[in-house]
């Protein structure tokens, strides 16, 4: 199953990065193991989104700018509104990144 590397940008994705890095450096892990690693965060972050989450969120805001390459759109929005079942969040500028999630499937 192939998977998408973009949850490594997220904030636990880069504290993961960093320690790996960090245990690299002073030999406590190989760089093999460390890339292993990477690649189970990758699944099991896929893996959680798809079968854990079960709320929706509505967003709303001003498009800025949108992007299609390589399969995977970026939507940038200013004056962003998300919206739950709960609350409603402003935000003055937000970047959306979204891949077609058949492609994990190839």
């Amino acid at each position: 199953m192939a998977t998408f590397e973009l949850y490594r940008r997220s904030t636990i994705g880069m504290c993961l990065t960093e320690t790996l890095d960090e245990m690299v450096s002073s030999g406590t892990l190989s760089p093999e193991l460390a890339i292993q690693v990477l690649v189970q965060f990758d699944k099991s972050m896929t893996d959680a989104l798809e079968t854990q989450v079960k709320s929706k969120v509505t967003v709303k805001g001003h498009l800025h700018t949108y992007r299609f390459c390589d399969n995977v759109w970026t939507f940038i929005l200013t004056d962003a509104q998300f919206k739950n079942e709960e609350t409603t969040e402003q935000v003055g500028k937000v970047k959306i990144v979204a891949c077609d999630s058949k492609l994990l499937t190839q």
